[in-house]
């Protein structure tokens, strides 16, 4: 099967690309986190702040703040423990444990994992590994690698004004495992997440931040350590105090690095981790999606500009004017809640949602180096929605226009039948759900301009707005649950995506909900 066949039934017919007679190890299960052995390890505070309110003025990081940070972004976070019963196809007393992270993660496995580069005074300069289940550093590398990254880079960033560089990677059998070639989306996804994440978090603590999509990756991840066979870097995030920093220049001319000489420059590290897993079981077409995406050599760096998407007014509902949410992050990462048959249908007024459609979308603006000086990848994703009971809006499909605060009508009518039908899994009622959300993308995942890259950055933007939709729900009051169980052929004809070239990436219903009955515990100090 050829990648681009891969990937067009990984979106529209995923259990074509599903290994015959799959069966889930859960004896053999890997952890969900990474562990180290034998290496330097740094503690980091565990008296976290309770709340998270408000941004902070720009200053470089202490080594205590810095483990605040992590902490909010990956740490673990809270123990969990659901009791099911037979409405969810269970026997009465079937629980689930989970140590739980304020990110979402599919299946709550992880796959992801997250590295630093930092030049703060507390710690040897180098490269780290955030070790979540201790909550500490593990130096991988030490040294002073400003050059290298610049090389590593394409020379587009002025590093010597950055703290640090966060690296999100993909450790590919942490969902493999459960979920064979399906994983593939869910990783993208998964570092979207994580990405959004940091940069919310950022915020708080008066970091500046800008996302890397194009770097030379076997460079990457040689100066991490990373066995391509097992991981690979998704994203490199510089982070900086400073108001001013050269964030994306276009590099000077003759300053192309290739990815095999830079490699040259770094001894090959031979760490040892811990994963649990006794067999794990071969991955080709994983890998070989992950070659074809590396980057060899500095000169492919490009952004790949806004195309402007003419939206037709005639049939829109202005929305009403609102102001920008404002909450206590640490409230709201605590109070995030991912229902299934726990929604229970309650009427969402029309200021309600505007202001989350508000606020998911200029929260999600960010600097990353694909929209050079443009604001943000509005182009490249979309936010579309099916509406039933919303005061003040007819029931039907919009297409949400960011830029005019309005909703574009495309189909009138209630679509919770519809939707329900396209569900893969009945672990949530659509008829109790009032906002049905989707999040569109390029049908062939600007392969023009990326190559099988673009297919990982779409997911990983179309995780970075899950992130803050899912943010905006809670700060509203309301609940939302990513889901990928659905048919992409259905809600793409729902809001006649083909003809845009479009299609539907993640479904994500929105709505008031009563909670599960389950055991919590925090994990703050």
């Amino acid at each position: 099967m050829s990648l681009k066949e891969f990937l067009h039934q990984l979106q529209f017919d995923p259990d074509k690309v599903k290994s015959k007679d799959w069966e889930t190890d859960w004896e053999d299960a890997p952890l969900p986190y990474k562990l180290y052995r034998g290496l330097p390890s740094f503690p980091l505070c565990a008296e976290v702040p309770l709340t998270l309110a408000g941004e902070r003025e720009m200053a470089k990081p202490k080594l205590r703040e810095l483990g605040h940070f992590l902490w909010y972004t990956f740490g673990l976070t809270q123990l969990s423990q659901s009791v099911y019963g037979p409405d969810a196809g269970d026997d009465w007393g079937s629980s689930l444990q989970l140590c739980r992270r304020f990110v979402p993660s599919g299946g709550g496995l992880y796959p992801s994992e997250l590295y630093l580069y930092l030049k703060l005074e507390e710690l040897p300069y180098g490269v780290y590994h955030y070790d979540a289940a201790h909550h500490r550093l593990i130096l991988l590398r030490e040294g002073s690698f400003d050059d290298y990254l610049s090389k590593a880079l394409g020379n587009r960033c002025d590093l010597s004004a950055a703290f640090g560089v966060a690296f999100v990677s993909t450790m590919f059998w942490k969902n493999y495992f459960k979920y064979n070639h399906f994983c593939y989306r869910l990783q993208g996804l998964d570092a979207g997440l994580l990405m959004g994440q940091l940069l919310e978090t950022a915020k708080r603590f008066g970091f500046e931040a800008g996302v890397c999509f194009q770097f030379l990756d076997r460079a990457i991840n040689r100066l991490l350590g990373l066995s391509e066979h097992e991981e690979s870097a998704y994203a490199v995030i510089p982070l900086s105090n400073e108001p001013v920093m050269n964030w994306f220049s276009n590099g000077k001319k003759g300053d192309a690095v290739a990815a095999a000489d830079l490699c040259e420059e770094l001894a090959v590290l031979q760490h040892k981790h811990y994963m649990r897993s006794r067999r794990v079981l071969e991955f080709p077409m994983l890998l070989k999606l992950n070659e074809a995406s590396m980057l060899d050599r500095s000169d492919s760096f490009h952004p790949i500009g806004i195309e402007k998407q003419d939206t037709d007014h005639s049939a829109a509902y202005m929305l009403p004017s609102v102001n920008r949410l404002s909450y206590d992050l640490a409230s709201v990462l605590q109070e995030r809640y991912s229902p299934e048959n726990e929604f229970i249908l309650l009427q969402v007024s029309q200021s309600d949602l505007a202001a989350l459609l508000n606020e998911a979308l200029l929260s999600f603006k960010y600097r990353n180096d694909l929209d050079g000086n443009h604001d943000g990848p509005a182009s490249r994703i979309t936010l579309y929605g099916s509406f039933y009971g919303v005061e003040g809006i007819a029931n039907g499909a919009y297409r949400y226009d960011g830029s005019a605060h309005a909703l574009q009508l495309l189909r009138a009518g209630d679509h919770r039948g519809w939707l329900q039908y396209g569900m893969s899994l009945d672990n949530v009622n659509l008829h109790q759900v009032p906002l049905c959300f989707h999040i569109a993308g390029d049908l062939n995942y600007q392969h023009a301009q990326l190559g099988y890259r673009g297919y990982r950055i779409q997911q990983m933007e179309t995780g970075m707005l899950v992130h803050r939709l899912l943010l905006a729900a809670t700060a509203s009051g309301l609940g939302g649950r990513p889901l990928l169980g659905f048919d992409a052929n259905v809600s793409d004809e729902l809001y006649g995506m083909v003809s845009r070239g479009l299609t539907s990436l993640i479904q994500i219903p929105v709505g008031h909900c009563r909670s599960r009955s389950r055991l919590e515990g925090s994990l703050a100090h």
